[in-house]
């Protein structure tokens, strides 16, 4: 029995998808819900399982563009394939369940194993089974440029090695040998150079006086990779903004002093009780929602001649990804508790890092929070996440001296920054919005009871 393998729905607005890489080779034989190939989107990036026993047949190579919908290989099924499958498979099973050797049986098997520089002598050596996590186009470009695939740490789902992660070791290898070439050994060569140098600048006879002087040719290397979709989609959505948007960026700064003692005094409780961490996003987010109560221009988009309010708080949480940055959505928001809305990060997180991120957790959102400071950035002009008309920008942390009852003291100091559609917000209700936030994180008291 043959079952098909197409390429999924992700979402109405999404017609294609590039199939980036196969993680099996036609004729494995693969076991229900095991991974074959990951696919990119414009938006997102998602791992295919597969949906019964069976022997892969691959139909479709990977870097092909296809259709939603499109038939890429196929399973062949059927009792006798299935039952061999699982003896095949058990072996790997019993492996990942291994227990723990003692400390005085991995001394006498690692006595006996061959040393290190026989095993990179032979990579061909390296178990099937890792071999078998390696997609046959970069075992293939491996060999073509000679790299051992057991030296790289991959960067791709599962820690699997991309085909970007061969070539970043090729370029690493290339820049090393060009440095190589450019130093001079020892002293002899040394002073060889400068005799070499000292003759070509001796002035020679003729009217003119020609200096030459000797210089290393060495060949600056470069690499170019392709634009991924996801990357190409991020490009074309900032560039609308830029021209379709009157965007201007306000500033404050905030003192954290209380948010920290908060959550000093009230961490390993809140930990406790909830199961997650307490961060600092979940502040924000409250008093985003605070204050787009108070100001909803802000909570709104222009629609040809009309401006359109959201009566309801989706905020999106700018998170940094492999392929490039995702801005999930915590849906309404404002009937979410601190742990709650804690929790939807964590989880947006976690998929994110396991290709798992559906499209439907991206759209909708009315107001974006991204938070440069967990990089370092000590301040920022985010741009617009079209078609909304307001964007967060939160940074890093900083002990600064400020004067406080007229005693210059030092405090854990925030810059934050409004980016705003200027169309629709006036400068008045833009610093109004950022003074409210400012209000609602130095003294949440204020959320509690909405003064």
């Amino acid at each position: 029995m043959k079952l098909e393998i197409r390429i999924p729905e992700v979402g109405e607005s999404v017609q294609e998808a590039l199939l980036a890489q196969w993680y099996k080779r036609s004729g494995d034989r693969v076991r229900k819900d095991e991974v074959l190939f990951v696919i990119e989107t414009d938006k997102v990036t998602l791992e295919i399982a597969a949906e019964e026993d069976g022997v892969l047949h691959i139909e479709i190579p990977e870097g092909e563009t296809v259709a939603v919908g499109a038939v890429v290989g196929f399973l062949e099924t059927g009792g006798a394939v299935d039952s061999e499958v699982s003896a095949e498979r058990e072996p790997a099973k019993e492996l990942k369940r291994k227990e723990p050797e003692p400390a005085e049986q991995l001394s006498r098997r690692a006595a006996r194993e061959p040393s290190t520089s026989r095993r990179e002598a032979a990579p061909d050596a390296e178990p099937v089974w890792r071999q078998a996590e390696v997609a046959p186009a970069v075992r293939q470009l491996a060999a073509e440029k000679g790299v051992d695939l057991s030296t790289i740490e991959g960067t791709g789902p599962g820690g699997r090695v991309t085909r970007g992660d061969v070539l970043l070791s090729v370029e690493g290898r290339e820049r090393a040998e060009v440095g190589k070439a450019g130093d001079v050994p020892n002293r002899a060569g040394k002073d060889e150079a400068v005799g070499r140098a000292a003759h070509a600048v001796e002035p020679r006879e003729g009217p003119a006086h020609l200096v030459r002087e000797e210089t290393a040719s060495v060949e600056e290397a470069v690499s170019r990779k392709p634009m991924s979709r996801i990357r190409l989609r991020i490009a074309e959505h900032l560039l609308e903004a830029r021209r379709n948007t009157a965007m201007l960026t306000t500033f404050n700064e905030i003192d954290m002093s209380w948010v920290q003692e908060f959550r000093r005094r009230h961490k390993e409780a809140f930990k406790k009780k909830y199961g997650i961490g307490l961060g600092l996003m979940s502040f924000f987010v409250k008093a985003s929602v605070e204050a787009l109560k108070e100001f909803p221009e802000v909570n709104a988009f222009i629609d040809g001649k009309d401006i359109v309010i959201h009566h309801y708080h989706h905020i999106g949480v700018a998170v940094g990804a492999e392929r490039g940055l995702v801005v999930p959505v915590i849906r309404h928001a404002d009937r979410l508790s601190f742990a709650q809305i804690e929790k939807a990060i964590a989880d947006f997180v976690m998929k994110i890092s396991e290709n798992r991120l559906d499209l439907s957790d991206l759209e909708g959102g009315t107001f974006t929070i991204s938070n440069g400071g967990v990089y370092g950035s000590l301040l920022s002009t985010p741009i617009l996440n079209s078609p909304q008309s307001g964007i967060l920008g939160m940074h890093k942390i900083q002990d600064r001296p400020v004067v406080m009852d007229g005693q210059i003291v030092a405090r854990p100091m925030m810059y934050v920054a409004l980016s705003y559609d200027h169309r629709i917000i006036d400068g008045r209700e833009a610093v109004g919005f950022l003074k409210r936030i400012k209000e609602c994180v130095e003294e949440p008291e204020r959320m509690m009871l909405a003064i």
